[in-house]
């Protein structure tokens, strides 16, 4: 289970969530959440198409691709685009964090802001409004 999610959600609890987020709860999209926001960890569209055939929750693509677009811009998770994948990854933790991925398995794991620091004089010349960090290596054993 992924450790961003705030408990093992409930289908009402799931609704309820939706539904705060000016989101409709159909049944798709409830069983889609309950994988998206609490058991994955940084999942392509094909990690949740799979997930939900082995469910047996009847999603068409489509289906999937409006559910994480509703999901983003809600606000509930990050979209990631990452230049060693074509593809995109989804991210349920929404807090200020970076990346790192090992480059043996193609892990990715979440490194909270407090344990990777840097300065940046880019304050003077540009208006941030969020930092993506990628940090490579591989993790020791």
């Amino acid at each position: 289970m992924n450790t961003h999610c705030k408990e093992n959600l409930s289908s009402e609890e799931i609704t309820i969530l939706l539904k705060k987020a000016g989101l409709s709860s159909t049944s798709q999209r409830i069983g889609l959440c309950r994988y998206i926001l609490c058991e994955a960890k940084h999942p392509t569209v094909e990690d949740i198409r799979n997930w939900a055939e082995k469910q047996g929750i009847k999603a068409s693509l489509a289906t999937i691709y409006n559910t994480l677009h509703a999901l983003c811009n809600a606000k509930l998770i990050k979209d990631l685009r990452f230049p060693h994948l074509d593809k995109v990854i989804y991210d349920n933790n929404v807090s200020p964090h970076h990346h790192f991925l090992d480059e043996e398995s193609g892990e990715i794991i979440d490194i909270d802001q407090k344990d990777f620091n840097f300065s940046s004089q880019l304050s003077d010349s540009f208006e941030v409004h969020d930092v993506d960090v990628l940090i490579r290596g591989k993790i020791k054993k």
